[in-house]
């Protein structure tokens, strides 16, 4: 193909751009229109040099402006262009998040709670809302922060300590597991929240719904389940019901957004019921559902190379919890794909081992084959779980 120019050419399916070879020819050819067409300007030739240096900046320039033309839309810019991009839609990239819990606190009507915080069984601070005020009913539902940064696992039913006693509040106890950190949101992550986030003002409420909660701070993970026919389906769903099934997040806000957006004549179906008052001051009770925590390890068998090292193993064993850790809520762990992060496809080191087998370990109880999570479950892995035994001759 003949060049007619070495710019950039907006075409309907995007910018399109010489490569460098094709800008290379073009340069050569016009050269030769000029001196002659027995002009050397091969690799080895100064002037063919000369002719390399001038391709190659344009080259660069046309990729520059291809990119710059990507960062237009949220499915093809990254990193700041993404964030740039996705304000438009009101919505924010999420920095690294807190582990947070929703906790029922019990205790006598109008206790003022300050600056309080809870303790789980294994010493972690969960720590509450600047205030919290016990209403009439004696217990209300809040959400509470883990004091450090990152994943925090309290299953359920273990945070029941007071930490900071108060005269009033009688007692504190989680009721679902808590929704674990994350680290700064992927630019996957990103556009797919932001592909949600469209759906807001969409006709299908549950679209709505969905989109509305992962415009919320904090929000992690969001399914939707409906059943709109009159018996109870295979999740245990009752009929004409909505399950929201959401990780992260300040549950009062949840609650609120659910209310507001609530189709008329649904039920709600959840393991956790919070209060939420309406414009005209009245009481209603909103039921959402905070995700199973399922523990994830594994075991693996490999052979080593006399290069296969501890650090290798630690990244084999990071690889495989980094994998879990992004799985959705109701995802299946598919035995097929493990091997691509025990792997360490693209890594040199991948050369040092060879993998025999993989088990999946779900709740210290070993599974065959792939496990399916349920509807309402989020998979967690933590390295420790994970066992690696390792036999020479590789």
């Amino acid at each position: 193909m003949t060049l007619t120019t070495v710019a950039p050419v907006i075409t309907e399916s995007g910018p399109i751009a010489p490569t460098y070879f094709e800008i290379a020819e073009y340069f050569k050819k016009r050269y030769r229109e000029i001196y002659g067409e027995d002009a050397y300007l091969e690799n080895d030739s100064q002037d063919g040099q000369w002719v390399g240096v001038f391709s190659r900046a344009i080259s660069d320039v046309n990729a520059a402006i291809v990119d710059t033309y990507s960062t237009f839309s949220p499915k093809t810019a990254s990193k700041d262009a993404l964030s740039r991009n996705v304000a438009i839609n009101g919505i924010t990239r999420q920095v690294p998040t807190f582990s947070t819990v929703d906790l029922e606190i019990t205790g006598v009507a109008t206790t003022e709670i300050t600056k309080g915080y809870a303790l789980d069984d294994n010493g972690n601070q969960w720590v509450l809302p600047d205030l919290v005020i016990i209403p009439a009913s004696g217990e209300t539902i809040i959400t509470a922060t883990a004091k450090n940064p990152g994943a925090v696992l309290a299953m359920s039913n273990t945070i029941k300590i007071i930490g900071k006693p108060t005269r009033g509040w009688k007692g504190v106890i989680n009721p679902v597991a808590s929704s674990l950190g994350m680290p700064i949101e992927s630019d996957a992550k990103l556009k797919q929240r932001q592909a949600l986030s469209v759906a807001i003002p969409s006709q299908s409420r549950t679209d709505s719904i969905k989109g509305a909660i992962f415009s919320l701070p904090g929000i992690s993970r969001c399914k939707t389940y409906e059943n709109d026919t009159d018996t109870i389906n295979t999740f245990g769903i009752p009929p004409n019901s909505l399950c929201v099934v959401v990780a992260g997040g300040d549950v009062s806000a949840i609650a609120d957004v659910m209310r507001v957006k609530k189709s008329l004549g649904c039920g709600w179906y959840g393991n956790v019921d919070v209060t939420v008052v309406d414009s005209f001051g009245d009481e209603d009770t909103v039921s959402l559902y905070r995700p199973d925590i399922i523990n994830i390890g594994f075991k693996l068998n490999i052979v080593g190379s006399s290069e296969y090292t501890k650090e290798i193993e630690n990244d084999i064993k990071q690889n495989l919890a980094d994998y879990v850790n992004q799985l959705d809520i109701g995802d299946r762990i598919m035995m097929n794909k493990l091997w691509i992060p025990a792997g360490l496809f693209g890594n040199l080191d991948s050369e040092t081992y060879q993998i025999d087998s993989i088990q999946i370990i779900a709740n210290n109880m070993p599974i065959a084959g792939d496990c399916n999570l349920a509807f309402n479950a989020v998979a967690y892995c933590d390295i420790d779980n994970i066992e690696i035994n390792t036999s020479g001759g590789f």
